[in-house]
């Protein structure tokens, strides 16, 4: 289904101001962390972008928080041009991305144009016994160079689709906040595992 908006500008027209947060904090590292499609869009790719992130690396979020619709506030990784999300990106050497893949499988597709850290991020996370593939479609391997996980300062970075099936073992329940106010051992293991694969990009 193609999206209601095709930029930013569009949305920020279209939309109470209440429909959505912007989360961001920019802490000088080089490593920056985003799910532009946070909140009820992509539900639990906010919490495990704070998970990733902790108190250390720059943290961008674009959250739903209408009641229902939040589907209405997807724009596609190749066009999301919120100004403070590019404003950020700027300024770390690798973006990391996380994004929501409705599949139920239980996998994370890795993608983006550094598969250097991609594969990094593969060997720390397969041996907790997460499974890493590329996505079959290209629309969900981020390789344009326009894709928010590519928009850093090197040009490239990695973008991680979580399955549905796979965000579902993160918390109590995955469809709504108060369920994923309550995270399971899976969910801090899948945080720790990429935060070390990252820990030598931010060294």
């Amino acid at each position: 289904m193609a999206d209601r908006y095709s930029r930013f500008s569009e949305l920020k027209d279209g939309e109470d101001t209440g429909a959505y947060r912007v989360v961001v904090r920019q802490t000088g590292a080089r490593v920056g962390v985003a799910a532009p499609h946070g909140g009820a869009i992509e539900p639990g790719t906010s919490e495990v972008g704070r998970a990733i992130a902790h108190d250390d690396l720059s943290l961008y979020l674009f959250e739903g928080t209408k009641a229902n619709g939040n589907s209405d506030l997807h724009i596609t990784s190749t066009r999301f041009d919120e100004p403070q999300c590019l404003q950020l990106l700027k300024v770390v050497e690798v973006a990391v991305t996380l994004h929501g893949e409705g599949g139920d499988r239980e996998v994370v597709y890795l993608g983006g144009r550094n598969r250097q850290l991609g594969e990094r991020l593969r060997s720390h996370l397969e041996p907790h016994g997460f499974l890493v593939q590329r996505h079959a479609s290209s629309w969900l391997q981020g390789e344009d160079p326009d894709n928010i996980c590519n928009r850093c300062a090197s040009g490239m970075g990695v973008q991680l689709e979580l399955s549905a099936g796979l965000r579902k073992t993160f918390f109590k329940s995955l469809w709504s906040a108060a369920g994923r106010a309550h995270t399971t051992e899976r969910f801090t293991l899948f945080g720790q595992a990429v935060r070390a694969a990252l820990a030598s990009v931010q060294l």
